[in-house]
């Protein structure tokens, strides 16, 4: 996923503003085009985990949002970083406002696709540690395996799952996963 509006840097009211039926995700003011649509082992990945989760939250103060979700990162800053992770894990409902998110959400998920390989495991893994995302999961459908950061002291210490195991959620106290059920 490489930079597609690189002419100038953005805010996000620019971003607001595009009114081109594309999907965008800004990154220090550079906008960035999404795929069009993901791929049917994506989606199936995404409703297996966000039912899991929201399963989990009935009746709980914490939320769970699919893309597409924006989550504005710096909104009090330059205001210049929306992304919209796969699935977004919000415990403070003060976050939350009539647009997505306000600030870091206490866990976003990513499920790569060959064109977001790279923007998932690089950019985003970054942004997400600097902007302090207590969780962060990189889903690989491919090696079906799982990722799991958990930021500590300002830094991700990582553990990595098969398909084979159970996946406690750091930030959702008692939630499990078990990833069989999760890559079906």
């Amino acid at each position: 996923m490489e930079a597609i509006r690189e002419d100038k840097l953005y805010t996000y009211e620019d971003y607001y503003s595009w009114d081109d039926d594309k999907r965008w995700e800004l990154i220090d003011g550079i906008a960035y085009a999404m795929a069009p649509a993901a791929s049917p082992t994506h989606q199936t990945i995404l409703v297996n985990i966000v039912a899991r989760i929201f399963n989990f939250l009935v009746g709980k103060a914490c939320k769970v949002y699919p893309a597409p979700f924006d989550v504005r990162l710096n909104p009090d800053g330059m205001d210049d970083t929306v992304v919209q992770p796969d699935i977004t894990v919000i415990c403070d409902e003060t976050k939350i406002d009539a647009r997505g998110c306000k600030g870091a959400p206490d866990m976003a998920i990513e499920i790569l696709s060959p064109s977001s390989n790279r923007h998932d495991r690089v950019r985003k893994f970054e942004l997400y540690q600097r902007y302090g995302v207590q969780e962060y999961w990189i889903v690989d459908p491919e090696t079906k395996t799982v990722q799991k950061h958990i930021l500590e002291n300002g830094r991700y210490n990582f553990g990595i799952y098969t398909e084979m195991d159970e996946v406690t959620v750091h930030t959702l106290n008692g939630c499990i996963i078990k990833l069989s059920d999760v890559f079906e």
